[in-house]
């Protein structure tokens, strides 16, 4: 599997999702530092926010072979300027997350994400697991350290629940 960097602001579901892309029970944890997970790359939403720390970015992204620029379908604006992505030399891709919670507009966040310069977007809901599979598909090599089939096999068990199971994302 390529090895993918995560940015995104705070909160916007990128520990989530590297934690169903790793086959992990969700839980809340807040990333309080850049840790590296065999494949994936999760960086603190601080350094997307804080321009002092931004700069590290570039850093990380050195040692990753594809950048997940993570937006919630559920941001009132978006933290990233256009025309951002060609300033890098990775594969940049946009992640769409939280699609299924009630106040989600993920048309509105892929257009964001269109600005930036991403030309794929995922759209994604880490607690039902739709697009999940389309990335593993985007990530996965001919010679995978990761045990995608496994992980895959596992979610599709265990983890993904219905929308109706989970009380924060009922219509208000």
């Amino acid at each position: 599997m390529r090895r993918i960097l995560l940015i995104g602001r705070s909160e916007s579901g990128k520990t989530t999702l590297k934690q169903v892309l790793r086959g992990e029970k969700i839980t809340y944890k807040k990333t309080q530092y850049v840790s590296q997970y065999d494949c994936i790359i999760d960086m603190p939403g601080e350094y997307a926010e804080n321009m002092d720390l931004s700069h590290t970015i570039d850093l990380y992204a050195a040692e990753s072979d594809v950048v997940g620029i993570v937006l919630s379908a559920t941001e009132p604006y978006s933290l990233y300027p256009p025309n951002v992505t060609p300033l890098g030399n990775r594969d940049e891709v946009g992640i769409v997350t939280k699609i299924d919670h009630w106040a989600a507009n993920p048309q509105q966040a892929a257009e964001w994400l269109k600005l930036t310069g991403c030309k794929k977007i995922f759209f994604t809901s880490s607690y039902t697991g739709e697009g999940i599979d389309e990335i593993f598909e985007f990530l996965r090599e001919e010679h995978d350290i990761c045990p995608v089939e496994k992980v895959m096999d596992a979610l599709h068990k265990e983890t993904f629940k219905k929308p109706a199971d989970l009380p924060h994302y009922h219509l208000q």
